[in-house]
């Protein structure tokens, strides 16, 4: 098992002013932070020789909007979607990223007013598989990422993102497990996690209010247990958002402060993260 931290929290964008805090998730434990790729012409080679440097390991994160929608009637535009994705793969290869997840299945927070069609499932999943070439010849593993009802309409369940990569039927297509998400959408824990343990990657542990996991109502107990059940060895990743990220004010509805700093967020999660997993060791 391996404990990291998505630098969402902080910001949507690598900048130099992010190093102390680096350094200090170094410090506290952390084997590893997520990046977020939004901008693709950053030097994503330069921070992972920082990373290097610093003894992180790293995995990242990438959505997709309307100008660039995978499932979108139109060729063009789904074409786009997966010319961005492609190149977020390459900047994971140049960073050092083993994995990249996130909704880039279809656009977060478009919504056509009903579900998805059967041609915006196959749109998806033909445009799914394109990535998936491209992430097997950069060394990327996917981690296809289902959101709740009120951010996406394509994959809402943990059923859905495992019925989906199975369909895209690609080594590195997989699935990741979202707490929040789950806490939302799932009647069952166990069985959310029990239906996509085949094609699970990786998963995201985010408190119910998205603030500092285990201080809040998602059934924790039943998580852990059943992720030990499956045997699941990867990343446990915080997810938590603040009020850094205006860009997706509209996706993550964060309005308010909810804890005392990102330092002690950071220190208490993965002290309730570890303390879970070493008492089911026993």
């Amino acid at each position: 098992m391996k404990f990291g931290m998505n630098l969402l929290l902080w910001t949507g964008e690598l900048h130099d002013e992010l190093l102390p805090v680096l350094e200090s998730l170094k410090k506290m434990g952390y084997d590893g932070i997520e990046l977020p790729i939004f901008n693709l012409d950053l030097d994503y080679a330069a921070w992972g020789r920082r990373l290097d440097d610093l003894g992180l390991e790293r995995t990242a994160v990438t959505v997709r909007g309307e100008a660039d929608n995978p499932i979108s009637c139109d060729p063009k535009v789904r074409a786009a979607g997966v010319a961005a994705t492609r190149r977020a793969l390459d900047c994971c290869r140049a960073a050092g990223a083993t994995t990249l997840v996130g909704p880039y299945h279809s656009a977060l927070g478009l919504f056509s007013g009903k579900g998805p069609t059967r041609d915006e499932w196959s749109w998806g999943v033909d445009s799914m598989r394109e990535v998936a070439d491209h992430a097997g010849h950069v060394g990327v593993t996917l981690g296809v990422e289902c959101l709740n009802r009120f951010e996406c309409y394509l994959l809402n369940t943990h059923a859905d993102s495992a019925r989906f990569a199975r369909e895209v039927n690609h080594p590195r297509c997989r699935v990741m497990y979202d707490t929040f998400h789950s806490n939302i959408e799932e009647k069952s824990v166990p069985d959310a996690i029990r239906a996509c343990s085949d094609v699970l990657t990786h998963v995201h542990i985010s408190e119910n209010d998205r603030s500092t996991p285990g201080k809040g109502d998602v059934r924790w107990d039943q998580t852990f247990d059943t992720l030990k059940e499956i045997a699941y060895d990867g990343w446990l990743m915080i997810e938590a958002f603040g009020l850094a990220l205006p860009e997706l004010a509209a996706a993550t509805k964060i309005w308010r402060r909810m804890f005392e700093s990102e330092e002690q967020l950071a220190r208490d999660g993965l002290a309730f993260m570890k303390g879970e997993v070493a008492r089911r060791r026993h």
